[in-house]
């Protein structure tokens, strides 16, 4: 009879062995199906951008009231434009920092720049920025030199 327990004890052990190594490597498969879908989600990101409203800059005409309302990981392409009244610029310093940008198109020519502190229009003209933020918060962009300020929230 201990014969038996024992034959019995050990196949009990050899089943409930085999049920844990399936657990894990049930939990293995779902982790790593769970980071391919992450990256596969992230595939094509650049191609399906949202249009933000375009920035209007012209003398004397102040920014919308309203905030500028994003989420983190999101790609944009936001359309900076100046009617060339003045000389005008944009600067977002710590909004930028806090952004990775895939390319500011100037006039049909694609930049790629490393970082971005100001856009500055001599004349008329357009600049197209395309970005993903990538750090949450609240930032300004402002006219250096005016009274003018709008706020982006990155959520």
């Amino acid at each position: 009879m201990e014969r038996i327990s024992i034959l019995i004890g050990i196949e009990d052990m050899t089943r409930m062995t085999a049920l844990v190594a399936a657990t894990i490597v049930a939990v293995g498969c779902l982790t790593l199906a769970d980071g391919i879908s992450t990256a596969w989600a992230q595939a094509g990101l650049t191609v399906r951008g949202t249009n933000l409203a375009p920035l209007k800059l012209s003398a004397g005409k102040s920014f919308p009231s309203e905030p500028i309302e994003l989420e983190a990981g999101k790609y944009y392409r936001w359309a900076v434009e100046s009617d060339g009244s003045s000389e005008m610029a944009i600067a977002a310093p710590e909004f930028f920092r806090n952004i990775w940008i895939n390319e500011v198109v100037i006039n049909g020519i694609e930049v790629r720049p490393l970082g971005l502190d100001s856009i500055e229009f001599d004349d008329a003209g357009k600049a197209t920025i395309s970005f993903v933020p990538i750090r949450p918060g609240n930032f300004i962009y402002h006219m250096p030199n005016s009274k003018f300020e709008g706020k982006i929230i990155v959520k």
